[in-house]
Formats: structure tokens, C-alpha cells, sequence
């Protein structure tokens, strides 16, 4: 006999902060591919999920952190990434340093430790075969930085 708790969605049950932030990562994909950063995309790509009071906070402060800090963020990126343009960079790997970098620098309760490894399983998960040792790169150079300071 199955239980019915094995057949539950991930929408149905608690979502882990992983899962936030791939589909936080998901949404700046979408945002950068239609060149827009506007909460009216943040609102149609949420819509019809299900996602816990906790997860929601953690999203939008990221969104609004992303929208605060993008020009910085995106310097962070081409000057640890041996001085790589935004534009030539893999969309997935952009959106998932973005949102590594955020946590990185703006968000003191996560180790950076905990972003960087979260970063590259994601950008391994939904990137090329090189993406996790590119991220991980570039985001140990951000951790320096940011600690050299």
C-alpha cells in the first residue's frame, strides 16, 4: 500500500531553500533572456505555485536585491571571471553566480561556503559539463574579495 505522502508534489510539501533558489535562479534565466527585470515577470512566473511564506521572503528579497546591486553584481562577475563579458557568458551560469553573489555579499545568514556549494550542484544540475568548475571559480575569487576587505 502506498502512502499518500509519497505521491506529494514538491508544491505540496515544505520547500527546501535549495529549491528556492534554483527556481530564484530560474527566474533571473527568464529575466535576462527577455532583457526585463520587472516584478510583472517575477508575478507570472510564480503564478500557480505553491510556494511556503519563508521561501516567498527569501525570493523577494532577492529580487529586490538583484534589482538593487545588478550593475555591481555583474562587475563581481566580469572581473573574477578573467575579465569575461556579461553577454558572452552562459545565461544559466549568469543567473546562477547572480544569485551566489547576492547571498555572498548582501545576505549575512548564509555562509558563503553554503552559496558557493549550492551554486555549483545547481549550475551543474542545469548548465554544461564545465559550469560547475566555472562558477566555482569565479565565485571562490568573490569569497576572497569580499574577505580581503
Amino acid at each position: 500500500m502506498f502512502r499518500a505522502s509519497a505521491w506529494e508534489s514538491k508544491t505540496e510539501r515544505e520547500m527546501s531553500r535549495t529549491e528556492a533558489r534554483e527556481l530564484f535562479m530560474q527566474l533571473l534565466f527568464q529575466m535576462e533572456a527577455q532583457n526585463d527585470y520587472g516584478e510583472h515577470h517575477k508575478t507570472k512566473f510564480f503564478d500557480g505555485k505553491i510556494i511556503p511564506k519563508k521561501q516567498t521572503d527569501y525570493i523577494d528579497k532577492m529580487g529586490d536585491l538583484v534589482i538593487a546591486h545588478l550593475t555591481e553584481i555583474d562587475h563581481f562577475i566580469e572581473v573574477c571571471s578573467d575579465k569575461w563579458k556579461i553577454d558572452r557568458l552562459c545565461k544559466v551560469d549568469l543567473a546562477v553566480m547572480r544569485t551566489a553573489i547576492i547571498e555572498i555579499l548582501y545576505m549575512e545568514d548564509i555562509p558563503d561556503s553554503v552559496a558557493v556549494n549550492e551554486a555549483v550542484e545547481i549550475a551543474k544540475k542545469y548548465g554544461t559539463e564545465n559550469s560547475g568548475r566555472f562558477v566555482n571559480g569565479v565565485l571562490g575569487q568573490v569569497v576572497k574579495i569580499k574577505n580581503a576587505d
